[in-house]
């Protein structure tokens, strides 16, 4: 079930990237009175699950979920129509129409992607508003994995900036993005009230932009043990913890804190321990017997609680240029990975992903929340990749028209079908060395 709800939001998010991307397309082309002969959903090569024709146009749906398209009579496109160019051209094709105009129509696509994020991300902050945790509210500071280790942190530390860029609100991708794309990347942390700067190593940075990196915390705000719930008939209720303890410490190993006391109980299936509690202004030692799965049933208070989580609300006009600024700087990040990745500070193998990889960005159960942040995303990154200037792209037709707006000379139909054929047999490679890495991801 958990997967099924991640597909129908992958499709569902799909779908409707796909239509209003083409319809980016469609309309500028009917402005310019320009002939459409197909707008379809997913492509339809040899059958369509449904068609139908209104006027000149055939609407329908293909049963190869890879994209969509819309068909523009006297265009070269992924079609391959190539005999619709030998006849004559027609007042209302594609190849007849002035070159701003096929600029706009060509244009269209991408900009309904990156208006459509923008404003995504406009209604969410309008909606929803923002939760986060302020960096100074971490008064105990961070508690740190072993990748955490290898950069340099540890327990404790109070972050203050990433390579330079302030540390104000806790939340692990700036601490990835600024390591993983900024020039003599660093961290400056104060540790045990001394401002202390890591230079992490180039293979650590390295492993943060790896595939492996995803779905890992190397950081997570330090906690204090404060007993907040204990359940009835279970070895702590039994053994005397009450809600407001303060765990100090476990078999006289310090515990002070909730992440440590989890990682040490581990080692203490059905057996006798001993805790140092804290209880108003007493220690005492309480006996408890922990479960076969080493558990004694309490659990802490929630962050909201035990953290200073501040939400900040958002109106219309404030809203508008805080989703397109969020908009603009997740697009600055897509242009320097690429950046990076020309230079090597970041494996190909390790930002590509297929469909699989595209599914697991949604949640296992459906929030409209995260259905529209990771849509926006999406609507993005579409935007972003269809104006790369490979022919078969929307980027590439893009290029020679700017070509030919700029030199009064317009790119040949062959030439046009030649590097039209090339781009499309490389993003067919990329497509499959895509999905490639997920099935090796899969097995790995």
């Amino acid at each position: 079930m958990d997967t099924f709800i991640m597909i129908a939001q992958f499709v569902t998010s799909l779908s409707l990237l796909i239509i209003l991307h083409e319809l980016g397309h469609f309309i500028p082309a009917r402005w310019f009175k320009t002939r459409v002969e197909k707008f379809y959903l997913f492509f339809d090569p040899y059958f369509s699950l449904f068609k139908k024709k209104i006027g000149d146009t055939e609407y329908g749906i293909g049963w190869l979920p890879l994209g969509g398209y819309v068909k523009i009579s006297g265009m070269v496109d992924e079609s391959m129509d190539m005999e619709q160019l030998k006849q004559e051209p027609q007042p209302w094709e594609f190849r007849s129409k002035p070159a701003w105009q096929r600029l706009i129509i060509m244009l269209g696509g991408v900009t309904v992607n990156f208006i459509l994020g923008f404003v995504i991300l406009s209604g969410i902050l309008m909606y929803w508003g923002d939760t986060y945790i302020p960096a100074d509210a971490l008064t105990h500071g961070i508690k740190v994995d072993s990748i955490g280790g290898t950069l340099g942190l540890k327990d404790g530390d109070k972050i203050k900036s990433i390579s330079g860029v302030p540390f104000t609100e806790f939340e692990l991708k700036p601490l990835v993005t600024n390591l993983v794309l900024k020039d003599n990347p660093n961290i400056v942390v104060d540790r045990a009230g001394q401002l202390v700067t890591l230079n992490p190593s180039p293979e650590a940075i390295s492993f943060l932009s790896s595939h492996k990196m995803k779905d890992l915390d190397i950081i997570a705000p330090r906690i204090e043990n404060i007993v907040g719930t204990v359940v009835a008939g279970r070895p702590a209720e039994k053994g005397g913890l009450l809600a407001g303890d303060k765990i100090l410490s476990l078999n006289g190993m310090p515990a002070s804190y909730y992440q440590d006391f989890v990682a040490l109980i581990k080692g203490f299936p059905s057996q006798v321990i001993e805790l140092k509690v804290l209880r108003a202004a007493d220690t005492i030692a309480l006996k408890v017997t922990t479960d076969e799965n080493a558990k004694i049933g309490f659990s802490i208070p929630s962050l909201e609680k035990m953290l200073k989580v501040e939400y900040r609300k958002y109106g219309f006009f404030e809203a508008i240029p805080a989703g397109i600024n969020k908009g603009l700087d997740f697009l600055g990040l897509q242009i320097s990975s690429f950046g990076q990745m020309f230079k090597g500070k970041i494996k190909a193998s390790d930002s590509l992903g297929g469909f699989a990889s595209i599914t697991k960005m949604f949640p296992t159960e459906w929030i409209w929340q995260e259905f529209w942040r990771i849509t926006a995303i999406l609507s993005l990154i579409l935007g972003f990749m269809n104006l790369l200037p490979i022919p078969a792209l929307d980027g590439g037709h893009v290029m020679f028209l700017l070509w030919e707006v700029i030199t009064g000379r317009k790119v040949s139909d062959k030439f046009l079908e030649v590097a039209t054929t090339i781009g499309f047999v490389l993003l067919l490679a990329l497509l499959i060395y895509a999905n490639g890495l997920d099935i090796f991801r899969a097995f790995k």
